[in-house]
């Protein structure tokens, strides 16, 4: 007979097979311990439900997630209870405890284009940028009534401040003085404001007049940069000509040394040489003269061509002496000539070096 025969005794009073007997596996099982634990469905177990409800609101709402990147700052009753570091937490559930993420590590952008009274009259308009992010994220929350704006107006106060008290050239060239001032006083501002913000970035990437003016200061602009070539010109050549100058001055120093040197060293010697002259004049007055005049003609004679003239023999002689400038000796014009080359009536010289032919000497000529 089948299980689900009527009347058969392996079927159930809701005419199901018994539990034992259904196929399905693990499945069929796992709902059947189900239906025995909260009922047939009947109603008669609802509570059990509502406390497996209840039991699972109260895990999700007390389990929280905080990423590396956030902080989470705990409320209880709407009062600041702690901040949660980055992590799995549990706290209690709502509405006992709340929390609320704060992302501590994101970097906000504030920008904007405000004109500027200066200290010399002048209206500019300033590109302000500045980079921020929440350093304590309960005086972000509760410190201020709204950081962000909080923040905007201190970097407006700031920079107006700052730039009035500055020069237009000031501004216009020397912008990072001025920003570098302004980040530590807006620093300063935000800590005495209590908004939980640090200042990581704070620049002044643009600085112009008025368009109204604009024609005017790009003229005087490019009379600063002509003025600035100028001078970078002018100490290229500086450079380059003064070390030249003090080489050459160097120099001159050197061989005028040199020279007073030379010149007292000879000046010496000759002092020291007339010295002992006059001893040995002293000693042997004849000799002393004599040999005094020989190397006085010695000396002259030794750059000049001069012809001597012996005796009845005619002997015509040149001497081969060196040049005054201590070079090689001179080649002689007149070779030494023999009385048996010489008519001892019509002496005749040979031919120059310039190619002029002699002429013929009398005795009185050669003698002189």
């Amino acid at each position: 007979m089948a299980w689900n025969t009527p009347g058969s005794d392996n079927s159930g009073r809701d005419g199901r097979p018994p539990r034992g007997s259904r196929k399905g596996g693990g499945l069929e099982a796992a709902l059947d311990s189900l239906r025995g634990m909260f009922g047939n469905g009947d109603g008669n177990n609802i509570g059990r439900w509502v406390a497996i409800a209840l039991g699972l609101w109260l895990l999700f709402s007390s389990f929280v997630l905080i990423a590396e990147q956030e902080r989470g700052v705990v409320l209880r009753f709407g009062q600041f209870a702690r901040v949660l570091p980055p992590g799995p937490h549990f706290k209690a559930p709502w509405p006992i405890e709340r929390v609320t993420k704060i992302n501590a590590t994101q970097i906000k952008t504030f920008s904007d284009n405000v004109p500027v009274l200066t200290a010399d009259e002048n209206i500019v308009r300033v590109e302000i940028n500045v980079q921020y992010r929440i350093s304590d994220a309960q005086r972000y929350l509760f410190g201020t009534r709204d950081a962000d704006a909080v923040l905007n107006q201190a970097v407006l106060s700031t920079v107006r401040e700052l730039v009035g008290r500055s020069t237009l050239d000031t501004v216009l060239g020397s912008r990072n003085a001025i920003a570098v001032a302004a980040r530590t006083q807006l620093q300063a501002a935000l800590n005495a404001y209590r908004t939980g913000i640090v200042v990581t970035e704070l620049n002044l990437p643009n600085a112009r007049p008025p368009e109204e003016v604009k024609p005017a200061f790009d003229d005087v602009n490019s009379a600063q940069q002509d003025k600035d070539r100028v001078i970078s010109e002018a100490r290229a050549y500086a450079a380059k000509v003064v070390p030249e100058a003090r080489g050459e001055a160097a120099r001159v120093r050197t061989t005028a040394e040199g020279y007073r040197t030379a010149t007292v060293a000879r000046a010496t010697g000759d002092s020291q040489r007339f010295s002992l002259l006059v001893d040995e004049y002293k000693n042997a007055p004849d000799v002393t003269r004599k040999r005094l005049w020989l190397e006085t003609v010695q000396q002259v004679l030794a750059d000049n061509r001069v012809v001597v003239g012996g005796d009845s023999r005619q002997l015509l002689y040149v001497p081969m002496g060196e040049s005054r400038s201590g070079g090689a000796p001179a080649k002689s014009a007149l070779p030494l000539l023999s009385p048996d080359v010489l008519d001892p009536v019509t002496a005749t010289e040979p031919a120059t070096r310039t190619g002029r032919t002699s002429r013929p000497r009398g005795r009185e000529e050669s003698s002189r």
